[in-house]
Parts: structure tokens; C-alpha cells; sequence
């Protein structure tokens, strides 16, 4: 098992959804590593934190990575943040994505969780998606 798949998995997670038309409508180019300080903007995508443990078989060496994918919202009620999310979803769900080093065998949504954050009510879904990469 190795950690190096981590990053090129990241880097493929972040691309696929900076290139997709549907989830730029909704949130243009506001997808973050991390939240960029000053003003944000009013409903935005971050990418967080990873889980990882071995999954190497006869086959070679491989991972599984669990990593949330949050999605904010200023807005009143949660339907934007849950029209983005549900589009981050598609993006990500059974993704064919490329990786830089490695390939990615199977990507899934597993879970997620919609609530009220803070005094200013922002809206948060955090969702958690399943990703089995395996080193070439």
C-alpha cells in the first residue's frame, strides 16, 4: 500500500470538476483546495479531508480513499446547496477519471449530510465519496 496515489487522485478529483459545464453554472469557478481568505463567494465547493487504507491484492497495490467534497451556501434554504451538491454528485459517481500516476478502478457516493452552520444560517453539504486506485 502506498499514499502516493493521494495527490494524482486529487488532482483528477479537482480537474473533473473545474471542466464540467453543469457544475460551472452553478458555482462558475469556485472550487477550492482550501477557502480563500477574504470575501467568499456565495455558494462554493471545497475539497477536504481523505481517509485511506490498503487494498493491495495478488494484482499489485492498491488503496481505497474515502474524501468529502463540501459544498456552502449563503443562500436561505438548502435548494442551492443541494442542486450543487446533487451536480457534484454526477460529476464524481461512477467517474472515469484520469489520474497523472496509477489508475482510478472504481469511484461511488457514500454518504452525506445537509445542515445549518453558524449564526448566519450558511447552508453546508458535506459528502463523502469512495474512490479504489491501484498503482501501476
Amino acid at each position: 500500500m502506498s499514499f502516493a496515489l493521494s495527490a494524482p487522485l486529487q488532482q483528477a478529483v479537482y480537474a473533473a470538476l473545474g471542466d464540467d459545464p453543469g457544475l460551472a453554472g452553478l458555482v462558475g469557478t469556485a472550487i477550492f483546495d482550501a477557502a480563500p481568505t477574504g470575501v467568499l463567494p456565495p455558494v462554493y465547493v471545497q475539497l477536504g479531508g481523505e481517509t485511506v487504507r490498503d487494498a493491495s491484492d495478488a494484482s499489485g497495490s492498491g488503496a481505497i480513499h474515502w474524501f468529502n467534497i463540501t459544498v456552502v451556501s449563503t443562500e436561505p434554504g438548502f435548494a442551492v446547496a443541494k442542486r450543487v451538491a446533487g451536480a457534484v454528485s454526477d460529476v464524481l459517481n461512477d467517474g472515469e477519471l484520469t489520474l497523472n500516476r496509477g489508475q482510478l478502478i472504481s469511484l461511488s457516493f457514500d454518504r452525506a449530510t445537509a445542515r445549518s452552520v453558524g449564526a448566519q444560517q450558511l447552508r453546508r453539504v458535506d459528502m463523502r465519496f469512495r474512490a479504489r486506485v491501484q498503482d501501476d
